[in-house]
């Protein structure tokens, strides 16, 4: 049983990182494929915010899709759709090539996404203690070398198709070979898993707070995306190559905070981890908010690195300890917000910024980070309690490979 966590616990870490590569790849390439494709300045919203969307149908259809097969096997496949969508915005010449390729990879996100999240909140089920926020730093791990991938390709003026195919030539079979060893729970889930439903299923009710706490949190990490470089130069003054580091700090910062945890959530609880999370979140808004220069405003962004990190693989985890016997219908409903939030924040803040104040604007996430204060007893939701006397012993409900099934 060890052995088959452990391996299931590799294999779904470097799915994680796989994921993390391939987003990053794209969002950082988002001006060579507008030039690609001679997408229009007004036109080109209406792409980005198409991702998302149709994200947001793939999760909900694999709340549907896991009452019949096992997420593993949804993952197992969902993932090289997602390589290979990626592959055919580097590859296509017209815009209905691109608008195929992007709704291939809206809908195959949505499916990898939760059904990733259902087999890490399965998994941390049976390892009784918080690994959670590992699969998380991993994704962070794989964001950065997708960045700096893309980063190389856009220094050597390298085409989208020349700069995706190498990296899609080496993780697209490894993915596929790792998804042998993905791990199910042996608990099934309820037919009736659903919003409102009764005998075990998801009552909405129950997790509206955790889809509030998802959706603040997004909005807070694409307020740093999208706005973080364009807000250190126009609003702090600083140069155009300054402009482009609290992004990669942010993501740094990111990856150590979800490194270091999962020992938090063990020690001390995911209640008291979340309310630092939250607290240093709000704080790095605050001091980019006032900051009278770059380095502060990077100050700023570093704080939101290590608060805002937190927030979702424990909203995750949550989910999954209020809905023992409808988790995976609860982790894919709660998806959905993570695409709410990223359609939300950005325009918020931009609108905020054009008719206030790029500073005021900054103020916004920053009490809708504090909100997630009110909510913070969801996260120690009985029985799985982790960290400060409540650890579990290891338990067997989860132990079915992939490969079995």
């Amino acid at each position: 049983m060890t052995d088959v966590l452990r391996r299931g616990r590799a294999s779904l870490a470097f799915s994680f990182f796989a994921q993390g590569v391939a987003f990053a790849l794209l969002v950082t390439r988002i001006p060579a494929i507008q030039d690609r494709y001679g997408i229009s300045d007004a036109l080109l919203p209406a792409f980005l915010a198409a991702v998302p969307v149709l994200a947001g149908v793939g999760s909900v259809t694999t709340e549907k899709l896991v009452r019949r097969i096992p997420p593993s096997r949804l993952l197992r496949w969902a993932q090289p759709v997602v390589l290979l969508a990626l592959l055919g915005v580097g590859a296509g010449d017209a815009t209905v090539e691109l608008a195929i390729a992007l709704a291939a990879f809206g809908l195959a996100v949505g499916a990898l996404d939760a059904s990733m999240n259902m087999l890490g909140v399965s998994l941390q089920r049976a390892y009784g203690r918080s690994i959670m926020l590992s699969f998380h730093a991993v994704f962070s791990l794989g964001g950065i070398v997708g960045a700096s991938l893309a980063w190389v390709g856009a220094h050597w003026d390298l085409a989208l198709f020349v700069s995706y195919l190498p990296v899609v030539a080496v993780l697209l079979p490894a993915a596929f070979v790792g998804s042998r060893w993905y791990v199910d729970s042996d608990a099934p889930e309820p037919v009736d898993a659903q919003v409102g439903g009764g005998g075990g299923g998801v009552v909405f009710k129950a997790l509206l707070p955790l889809c509030l706490v998802m959706t603040f949190a997004y909005i807070g990490d694409s307020t740093v995306s999208n706005w973080s470089a364009k807000y250190l130069e126009d609003v702090l003054g600083s140069s155009e190559q300054l402009a482009t580091v609290p992004y990669n700090v942010y993501m740094i910062t990111t990856l150590i905070g979800r490194g270091l945890g999962d020992f938090g959530v063990r020690r001390f609880g995911a209640v008291t981890v979340v309310r630092v999370g939250a607290v240093v979140a709000a704080g790095g808004f605050a001091v980019v908010a006032v900051a009278p220069g770059a380095w502060v405003g990077m100050l700023g962004f570093t704080l939101l690195g290590l608060g805002l990190c937190v927030l979702v693989p424990q909203t995750f985890a949550a989910a999954g300890r209020l809905f023992p016997g409808a988790s995976d219908a609860a982790v894919a409903r709660l998806n959905v917000f993570n695409y709410v939030g990223f359609l939300i924040g950005s325009p918020l803040v931009g609108a905020l910024g054009d008719a206030w104040s790029y500073r005021g604007a900054m103020l916004v996430p920053m009490v809708l980070v504090l909100v997630t204060l009110v909510y913070a007893r969801s996260f120690a939701a009985q029985p799985d309690r982790y960290g400060g006397g409540h650890e579990r012993p290891r338990t067997a409900d989860v132990g079915r490979g992939s490969n079995g099934l």
